[in-house]
């Protein structure tokens, strides 16, 4: 499998697309060593309207192309947490069930996840174990 990824800025409007190819272990190098602590500096000195995104990152899969994103945040007490998006195909029903049902691309997401905790999920999504993903949003 093959992915590649794009990043938000805080400061700036546009989206900044990685198209080249990356390997699993290019995925987990980028997003641990992403400068988070400092991203989310410029995040606090930016004036509200100036401010574009929260520091992100949203890796895709070029083979089947489920996203896992991450997106930093601070909690109450100023420590960096990570909301995570994973847009993956879901089944929904046509007409409550009544035609059936179809695939569609759906995002789940699910906030104040630690550091280390993202990491593992982004390993996993890496690694195809989707289950394992998908039962973070649904406990």
């Amino acid at each position: 499998m093959t992915f590649t990824y794009s990043i938000c800025h805080p400061q700036r409007e546009e989206l900044e697309y990685k198209n080249e190819p990356l390997m699993r272990h290019q995925v987990l190098e980028i997003a641990k060593n992403y400068p988070w602590q400092s991203q989310m500096k410029i995040v606090e000195a930016l004036p509200p309207e100036k401010l574009c995104y929260n520091p992100s990152l949203d890796f895709t899969c070029t083979d089947n192309k489920k996203s896992f994103c991450l997106t930093a945040n601070y909690d109450k007490d100023k420590n960096i947490e990570f909301s995570l998006w994973y847009n993956r195909p879901k089944k929904v029903k046509i007409l409550f069930g009544l035609l059936g049902e179809k695939e569609k691309m759906s995002v789940d997401d699910v906030w104040s996840v630690s550091f280390n905790k993202s990491m593992e999920y982004l390993e996993h999504f890496v690694n195809g174990n989707y289950k394992l993903i998908e039962s973070l949003y649904t406990k």
